[in-house]
This record gives C-alpha cells, structure tokens and sequence, in this order.
C-alpha cells in the first residue's frame, strides 16, 4: 500500500499541495519558536534571556501545536472526503480498511515530512528575525547569538508529521466508516470532547476572578479559557450550523438553494467553520486583553516591565500566528470544497438555475458560515474578555469599543466570501453540461 500511496502523490500532486502548504508553514513556526530554546541553552545567555525566550518558545509552542494539527486535519478531511469514489473502487478491488488507512496516513506522512524539511531554512531566518525582534524591544540581550538545534529540529519534524499522520487516520477512519454504513457511533468521542472543552473553558474563566488586579497570571485562565471554549464551539460546528440553518427567513431561488445546499453539506462545511471560530474568538480574546492590559499600564504611570513587554509580543505574535493558520485553513477548505462542486454547479444549471443565481447561492453560504463562525468565536471571546476586564479595571467592557473586533471581522469576511466567490466564478466557466460529465 505505501507503493500505491507513493503512485498516487505523483499522479496527483495538486491534491496534496494544500496539505504541503500547512505543514510546511506548521513546521516553520514550532521550529522558529522552539529555536528559541536551543539558543536560551547556549553558553554565555544570561538568565534574563534566556527566560524569555524560554517562555516566548513554551507559550507560543503550545499553540502552534495546537493550530498545526487543525490545519493538517482540516486539510486532510477535505480531501479524503472528496477521494469517497476512489475508496469505494478500493474497497471493491478487494483493499481491507485497514490497508486504505495505511495508503492514506502513508501519503500524509510522506508529505508532512517534505513539507517540514523544506522549512528548515525559512525557520532558519525566521528564528534569527524573532531573536532580532526581542533584542530590540530590549528584552533580550543583544550578546546573545541565534541558536538552530536538535530542539527546533526534532520538534518541527516530529509534531508535523505525527499531527499529519494522526490527522489523516481519524479522517480515513471516519470515511471508511461512513461509507460502511457504521457512521453513528464515531459522533460520541467527539462529543465527549466538545463538551469536555466547554467545561474546561467555562472553569478556566470562572477562575480569573480567584485572582487580584496585579497578579501577573491574571490574563492565564481568562486566554486559555477562550481557547477551550472556541474549540468546544468548533468541534460543534455541525450541530451549531444546523441549529442556525432551522432560523433562517431566506428566500428566493438564491436563498433557496443556499439553505437547502447547507443542510445537506453540514458536516463537510463543519471544516470552514472551525477555523472561523477560532480565529474569532482566540483573536477577539487576546487582542482586547492586551487592550485593557496597556491602558491600565498606562493609567498608572508605570513604565512597562520586561514581563509586560514579553506579554504584549507573545501575544501579538500569536494573533499573528492565528491569522495566518486561520487563513490558510479557510482558503484550502473553501477552495477545495468549492472546487470539487463543479460538478454540482453543472446539474444545477441543467436543472433550471442561471449562473448568477449559482453565484448568489454560493455568497449567501458564505455569509451564512461567516456570521456563524463569528458569532460563536465571540461568545468565546466574550466569555474570557469580560472576566479579565471586570477584575484588571474594574469594568465590565474595555474603552477601546468596536474597532478591534470590526477588523477581525473583516479578515473572516474577507478571507471567506473572497475564496468561495473567486472559486465558483471560475468553475461556473465550464458549460454545464461538460461539467456534469466530468468525473466526480
């Protein structure tokens, strides 16, 4: 089977060039940041440096981890789910499941791991960069070298391709189940998680006010608070977008195919949504606390402290992080989703729909995903911001009004009507007809 998987990445290398593109931006990013430890263990760095860039390397590690196995599996569910034909002729040419899932983890391997040796000189740079950025800011000493070893090597290789291999495993499983007809059961450990992360979450904010205005962990329970309960919301994303798809009052033939053409496709759309909530709402959370947390600095007078100027970069370079990965989550799904519907466009149109009426539906599903996704990634928000505010200020919103979150809509707006429009303009350039002919 791994001859076959071998055969099949270089008979379709396009397929797997979204799956390259997260891994390789995944790897870059652990082994840029967990370069940092390999240069804080040098010799001659002083223990000022050397804890900030241990702690620039832990924080930030954790949620590149966390952000390169959802963009792997993210990536990977698509495009399993669109080789269903191809995993039935397997299946009927005799293949066990078991010898499928080892094509496809096979592939996924083999991918990750040229995806992640290709960012060792982009990490490279990057590290040096990062370490310049500290330096600067004066929080790191400028003696200090740039450090690239078995820590940032081992690391970036080593969660990429075990993120991608266990990505690929659970998408293949959940596939071959489906298509087996065993489908019920897989939706229980699922559950277990969604739930277990909005407890968690909802605890882990609770507990922000267990703590006084001035300690130094304050903005801990509230960010990773968030974080839970946006990933409780994101692996919901099914049941949350057919309970919002229930309400909708749209109309027209538009609207008409846009909700009927979601509540058909809800579970393959769960994977545009959970890059929007957690965009949104880790986004929402860190930015406004790094907010409210600079203007009672400056509220007291107090010139920023190293630990304060640290604070601030992590967070900043997180959100940064997040844009990014978010991004390119939504772009791979919505461009391979909308992409393998060329077929579905054509039997429309044959069926009666004009292409603007084929394009109005595709924007109406857009925004329909993109209201969902942000109203849920700000509950997350929300949840963690206003905990922090209360207790850090004494209020219950920060000054800073709309702004913030008005931009990180605009990214999620932007980065999702654009893919999906762009895409099906040009598949509705194919005539129907030659597009339903065209092999699934």
């Amino acid at each position: 089977m791994l001859a076959l998987a071998m055969r099949s990445i270089r008979q379709r290398p396009g397929r797997f060039a979204a799956t390259l593109l997260s891994a390789f931006l995944g790897a870059a990013i652990i082994m840029i940041f967990n370069s940092m430890h390999d240069t804080a263990g040098a010799k001659g760095v002083d223990s000022a440096s050397a804890e900030t860039l241990s702690t620039a390397a832990g924080v930030v590690g954790s949620y590149g981890t966390l952000l390169v196995f959802f963009a792997v599996a993210s990536t990977l569910t698509v495009n399993v789910r669109q080789r269903a034909a191809e995993i039935d002729l397997l299946r009927c040419s005799g293949a066990t499941p078991a010898q499928i899932k080892r094509m496809v983890v096979g592939e996924s391997v083999v991918v990750a791991l040229v995806g992640a040796l290709l960012a060792i000189g982009p990490a490279i740079l990057g590290g040096q960069a990062l370490l310049n950025l500290f330096q600067d800011s004066g929080q790191v000493a400028e003696s200090v070298d740039h450090s690239f070893g078995p820590i940032a090597l081992y690391s970036g290789i080593d969660i990429t391709v075990l993120a991608a291999a266990g990505a690929a495993f659970l998408a293949v499983r959940r596939a071959t189940r489906e298509r087996a007809g065993a489908g019920q059961p897989r939706g229980k450990a699922r559950k277990f998680l969604s739930y277990g992360a909005l407890v968690l979450g909802g605890l882990s904010v609770c507990s922000t006010f267990a703590f006084s205005s001035t300690d130094e962990a304050l903005m801990a329970p509230a960010a990773y608070g968030s974080i839970l309960l946006a990933v409780g919301f994101a692996l919901l994303s099914t049941r949350l977008l057919k309970a919002v798809l229930g309400r909708l009052p749209l109309s027209g033939p538009s609207g008409y195919l846009a909700v009927r053409t979601l509540r058909e496709r809800a579970a393959q759309l769960s994977g545009v949504l959970m890059p929007l909530i957690l965009f949104t709402g880790m986004a929402t959370a860190t930015l406004y606390m790094q907010a409210v947390e600079n203007d009672a600095i400056d509220a007291s007078g107090v010139p920023k402290s190293i630990d304060a100027k640290n604070l601030e970069t992590l967070n900043l370079v997180v959100v940064g992080i997040i844009v990014v990965f978010s991004c390119i989550m939504l772009i791979n799904s919505l461009y391979a989703a909308t992409t393998y519907r060329r077929r579905e466009f054509g039997q429309q149109r044959l069926a009666g729909a004009t292409p603007g009426q084929v394009l109005g539906m595709v924007g109406i599903e857009s925004l329909v995903l993109t209201v969902t996704g942000v109203f849920f990634g700000t509950a997350a928000g929300l949840a963690g911001m206003v905990p922090f505010t209360i207790v850090r200020t004494d209020s219950v919103l920060p000054d800073r009004g709309l702004g913030i979150w008005l931009g990180i809509v605009a990214v999620a707006a932007a980065a999702t009507l654009v893919t999906s429009l762009v895409t099906a303009r040009r598949a509705l350039r194919t005539p129907a007809v030659g597009a339903v002919e065209l092999v699934a």
